[in-house]
């Protein structure tokens, strides 16, 4: 059934904040396995059921110019707060104490909202009509 997904840099000027976000780099390689079947991805995703994280599946940031499938991409709902028990709780799961990953095939992204704000012309009544005429 299809689904509806928001950009990443789309719920960043809605939440009017910097965002958090994994990709999952596996699923972006030739001749790899579909998104649900990413070990890594699985094992977050139940990690964050259980501990009360809220996500959501998303897109990437959106390019005029690009368009691709999606890739299991995920928007953590936890503000980028580095005094937030929640976003403590998900950097130590994500990440080693000196910042590197503990999975080799995920990056963790902060998309920041002046980021985001760069496509705000996005928001536009008629933007979608207009580009997909030009594409």
């Amino acid at each position: 059934m299809p689904q509806l997904l928001q950009y990443i840099d789309a719920i960043a000027r809605q939440k009017m904040r910097d965002v958090l976000y994994l990709e999952f780099t596996q699923a972006e390689r030739p001749n790899s396995r579909p998104f649900e079947e990413i070990e890594s991805r699985e094992r977050i995703l139940v990690w964050f059921d259980e501990n009360g994280v809220p996500w959501v599946q998303c897109g990437p940031v959106a390019n005029e110019s690009v368009m691709r499938s999606y890739a299991g991409q995920v928007y953590i709902d936890v503000p980028f707060d580095t005094n937030n028990a929640t976003y403590q709780a998900v950097q130590a799961f994500l990440e080693f104490s000196e910042g590197t990953m503990r999975f080799d095939d995920v990056k963790f992204w902060v998309v920041s909202l002046e980021l985001a704000m760069g496509n705000s012309h996005h928001d536009e009544p008629g933007f979608s009509d207009r580009w997909a005429q030009s594409f």
